[in-house]
């Protein structure tokens, strides 16, 4: 059924690409020891920081947790609207 999707361009359910999500970054967290609770304080600290130097979209910011087999990585995607002024 997935090839005969595919070859229709139909895509997964949204509501089942967050779930995976929502599941991958779990696992990653317990991997690292970090509850969802740091997980909130380390965004809220990254969008501080941040804002400081550059105006940002923070509806738009999306922070994951992903790992490999040889690391954990912690990517952000952060909009920029523009630089802040002096």
């Amino acid at each position: 059924m997935n090839l005969f999707n595919r070859l229709l361009g139909r895509s997964e359910s949204r509501s089942g690409t967050v779930a995976k999500k929502r599941l991958q970054l779990v696992l990653v967290q317990d991997r690292v020891d970090l509850s969802p609770g740091r997980m909130d304080q380390l965004k809220d600290d990254l969008i501080q920081v941040i804002s400081k130097y550059v105006e940002i979209d923070k509806e738009g910011i999306d922070i994951a947790l992903t790992n490999t087999k040889r690391q954990s990585r912690l990517t952000a995607h952060i909009p920029v609207i523009g630089a802040r002024q002096k």
